[in-house]
């Protein structure tokens, strides 16, 4: 089988490059774009070397499932990077395609860290901190599975994209959400990520927000942001963003990369993808543009 990871095509390249600066005059529809794109892309990366378990129930809800991605050799006590998908609060999937976003776990599990993909459930279904709790629900999941799935459970990172990053860093960042005992990771990734939750016009999204969140009130929304509980004690963080991203998700990563820094009294890693946009953060992962992925197992080898 081959091993070689395919490029990115001149013409999505072009297509890209054509799309970005007017993203987010209808972010579904190049969001669509992007993700039929990549997905033709994806169908020639390797396959080999990874072995994976779908549909690990974890709940008693059709959604509460994850998909293992384990390296095929017999290697034990692995980091583990546990993935939140996005799809705007009331949509998305873990399986958005065949490939995507299984790109992303499968480029961790070549690379020697379990790749964990999570279903959970979205706001048709439950409420604020119903897809938080799932995620909690994972990570116990994970810590009491970790001598079966070869997993270190002192190495636990949980990653999160778009609207995944909103409920990812809920459970990373607020205590309330979070055991007795904390968190139960090791560290936190966010690409493009809605880290702060608000409906502002601006917001293509605003609407579905406030169907999960149950509010459009400013100040409630502003307490039960992610980045209004970074603290100086919080997890060690990675933030990615595009140049072309949804409207003010990249200002919500700078703004956790800022608070994170203040903090802390030192920045996070980041990563600023020039040429990229929300959806190519993550779809382009697998292929041979490999300078997020290596940024993101430099940061799994040594958090801060």
């Amino acid at each position: 089988m081959n091993s070689k990871s395919p490029g990115i095509p001149d013409a999505l390249r072009t297509l890209m490059a054509e799309i970005g600066p007017r993203w987010g005059t209808n972010p579904a529809a190049h969001v669509k774009l992007m993700v039929d794109q990549f997905s033709q892309v994806l169908k020639q990366a390797p396959e080999d070397g990874v072995t994976v378990r779908s549909g690990i129930a974890y709940g008693p809800h059709a959604r509460q499932t994850i998909d293992l991605f384990t390296p095929s050799d017999s290697h034990n006590r692995r980091a583990a990077v546990v993935f939140v998908h996005g799809g705007a609060f009331l949509d998305g999937h873990p399986n958005r395609t065949k490939e995507i976003y299984s790109n992303v776990l499968r480029y961790f599990a070549r690379n020697g860290v379990v790749g964990i993909n999570v279903g959970y459930r979205l706001a048709g279904d439950v409420k604020y901190p119903g897809a938080t709790e799932d995620i909690a629900s994972v990570i116990k999941w994970v810590q009491e599975h970790a001598d079966e799935i070869g997993v270190d459970a002192s190495k636990i990172f949980l990653m999160g994209h778009s609207a995944g990053a909103a409920h990812a860093g809920s459970y990373a960042y607020n205590k309330r959400l979070q055991p007795a005992s904390g968190p139960g990771i090791a560290g936190f990734i966010v690409v493009s990520g809605r880290v702060r939750v608000e409906t502002l016009a601006e917001n293509p999204n605003a609407l579905k927000v406030a169907a999960y969140y149950e509010t459009a009130d400013a100040a409630m929304l502003d307490k039960i942001s992610p980045v209004s509980h970074v603290g100086a004690d919080s997890v060690p963080t990675f933030v990615a963003w595009a140049e072309f991203e949804n409207p003010l998700l990249d200002l919500y990563c700078a703004e956790l990369v800022y608070r994170l820094a203040a903090a802390k009294r030192r920045s996070p890693p980041t990563l600023w993808l020039r040429g990229h946009n929300h959806t190519s953060t993550v779809s382009h992962i697998n292929t041979a543009e490999d300078d997020l992925g290596r940024a993101l197992l430099e940061f799994i080898a040594n958090p801060r």
